[in-house]
């Protein structure tokens, strides 16, 4: 018999093609591994190995750093009356010309007078109330009365406007714990402990419960939400900080997974609204046509699958030329230069190209390009939904955006130590965020909230309407 047809033979050859196969797959993903950078995968820029490509930077004008010639001024703007202080008059006494005495009250053809307004702070910015409980001995019976300090004043050792402050500090601004305590004691003049902090943040959170309800039903409520989730410690325990953001307002969650479970609790409620995300797992129980893929996301796999050097390269390539001709035509009818009808035509007219490419990747034989092509082809009405529906975008950088601060957060003070510190990272980021969006004054809503708690009624509202 010979050696083909040998029973052993072949099979020793098909495992010898079977290894042969896992060992390029194998060598394939260590490029990739090796490969990976902020272009082609979700790296951040910072992680960036040394070999990765540099990024792309303009070219260099030639003008000198800081105001351009010409560019048009940015003066302080003057502060109203009711919060200026002290005003100090500078009145000439002598003509500068002819050296007359000079009036003392303005004419009717004098100009009005210039001005300069300095900002300075106080020695001492806390205002500092004692109360005192006095006691009277009775004459007749000689018993001592002693006077109570209210049960409302004994219950907090700050007010509320310093407790809002020291809640900006760590929740808006993520100066840690020890730090804020100096702050407010070198700059403030009030000595506080670190515990102290820890107190401020904990009524601060229990007077954002109702706030923090608001915002979650309204974005369960809003037509479109960018969501998305980044990590998160509690402790040593790895959780995660989910985000919505729409145009009513920007909601966080801390949850313990980063799962289906979380997803629902982010709403509550099933949301009937348009959600951009990226292409994670657990985003596919969302309707196919109720959804947007990240383009973002979806160019760096494009760039990834590109990079491959193999059956899948070719794919990836035109996969970025595609991309980069979406996007030119997108942001002609962003800047109103072509009508969104016309944009969604030309999308229609490439989607059957689309779909024959992403079919001709899903079976070109490289394990990677083929299940990205895959999963495109499954989920390929959610590519457009930008293009069908005003106010959805191509790309979840809103998300990004919204998450990035919380990520730097993070990194500095690692995590949170507690339950009640989540709850408390979690409003802060969702009222603060909030706020900002619709420009309205921060501390002035933490204060006010504050007050309300304390006096047992009900939080003024996030959203106006």
């Amino acid at each position: 018999m010979d050696a083909a047809g040998c029973l052993g033979c072949r099979e020793r050859d098909q495992r010898i093609a079977a290894l042969e196969k896992r060992v390029a797959e194998l060598e394939a993903q260590l490029r990739q591994l090796l490969g990976r950078n902020a272009s082609n995968s979700s790296l951040p820029p910072s992680c960036n190995p040394p070999h990765a490509p540099k990024p792309t930077t303009k070219p260099k004008t030639g003008r000198k750093p800081g105001g351009q010639k010409g560019h048009p001024p940015q003066p302080r703007p003057r502060l109203p009356a009711d919060q200026v202080d002290v005003v100090k008059h500078l009145r000439p006494d002598t003509c500068e010309q002819c050296h007359e005495p000079l009036p003392t009250e303005a004419g009717p053809d004098d100009p009005p007078p210039l001005w300069h307004q300095v900002i300075e702070l106080p020695p001492v910015l806390v205002h500092v109330t004692e109360y005192q409980g006095h006691a009277r001995t009775c004459r007749c019976c000689g018993h001592v009365t002693q006077a109570r300090i209210p049960a409302a004043v004994r219950g907090h050792g700050l007010g509320p406007r310093l407790t809002a402050a020291i809640s900006a500090l760590t929740g808006l601004f993520h100066v840690s714990k020890r730090d804020a305590q100096r702050i407010v004691t070198m700059l403030f003049g009030a000595p506080i402990a670190v515990g102290t902090v820890t107190a401020a943040e904990q009524e601060m959170r229990a007077a954002l419960d109702a706030p923090y309800t608001e915002a979650q039903e309204a974005c369960a409520n809003a037509a479109v939400n960018h969501v998305d989730e980044t990590s998160w410690k509690l402790g040593k325990q790895l959780i995660w900080l989910w985000t919505a953001a729409s145009s009513v307002c920007t909601f966080f969650l801390i949850h313990p997974r980063r799962s289906a479970a979380a997803l629902a609790a982010v709403f509550r409620t099933a949301f009937a609204g348009i959600t951009i995300t990226d292409r994670w797992v657990v985003y596919n129980q969302l309707p196919v046509y109720k959804r947007q893929l990240c383009w973002a996301h979806l160019i760096r796999d494009f760039q990834a699958v590109y990079e491959t050097r193999g059956a899948g390269q070719a794919i990836g390539g035109e996969l970025l030329c595609f991309a980069e001709d979406v996007f030119t035509l997108w942001y002609r009818v962003r800047d109103g230069t072509l009508k969104r009808s016309s944009f969604r035509q030309t999308i229609n007219e490439q989607r059957p190209w689309l779909r024959a490419l992403l079919a001709k990747g899903q079976g070109c034989g490289c394990a990677k390009t083929a299940a990205l092509c895959g999963n495109l082809l499954k989920w390929e009405p959610s590519l457009w939904t930008f293009a069908r529906v005003e106010g959805v975008e191509p790309t979840n950088n809103a998300a990004e955006r919204a998450l990035r601060k919380a990520v730097l957060w993070r990194k500095r003070s690692f995590g949170c130590k507690s339950e009640a510190g989540c709850r408390f990272v979690e409003r802060m980021l969702t009222v603060g965020k909030t706020l900002q969006q619709h420009q309205r004054p921060v501390l002035t809503y933490l204060v006010d909230c504050l007050v309300a708690h304390r006096k047992g009624r009900p939080a003024p509202q996030l959203l106006t309407a």
